[in-house]
């Protein structure tokens, strides 16, 4: 599900946000997976937007994670791509965005203790809701 920006400030708040977002996202799944039983592996792909699939596999059991969905849920007010259907697969969803301000700082920059917690929070709900034994 690809965001629309309400504003042109929004752009420059998601545009500031989504590489450090992106990197604490990989940087909290690395430590997710050295304490879990699956395995990840990371898959490039092109459709509906390019982007990275988190590729986990327990056994005959699998599960694919969108980064950029996770990311999206980061830097983002009430994103979940679950929520949204898709009524034509070849058409293009978006939704309308609000971003979360409270990961950026006074200075206008990231506010990276902010920016940890709600990542920590988001990947360890991934890992949570895995399928269990």
């Amino acid at each position: 599900m690809k965001p629309k920006f309400k504003t042109a400030l929004a752009w420059e708040q998601a545009q500031l946000l989504m590489q450090p977002a992106f990197i604490r996202v990989i940087d909290n799944i690395r430590k997710q997976l050295d304490e879990s039983s699956w395995q990840g592996t990371y898959q490039e792909i092109q459709t509906p937007y390019p982007g990275y699939l988190l590729c986990l596999t327990q056994g005959d059991r699998s599960v694919s994670v969108d980064l950029w969905s996770l990311c999206f849920q980061v830097c983002f007010l009430d994103y979940n791509p679950a929520q949204m259907q898709i009524v034509d697969e070849t058409e293009e969803t978006t939704q309308e965005i609000d971003v979360d301000t409270s990961l950026i700082d006074e200075t206008r920059d990231v506010d990276w203790h902010r920016l940890e917690t709600k990542t920590q929070q988001l990947v360890k709900e991934v890992f949570a809701n895995l399928p269990s034994n």
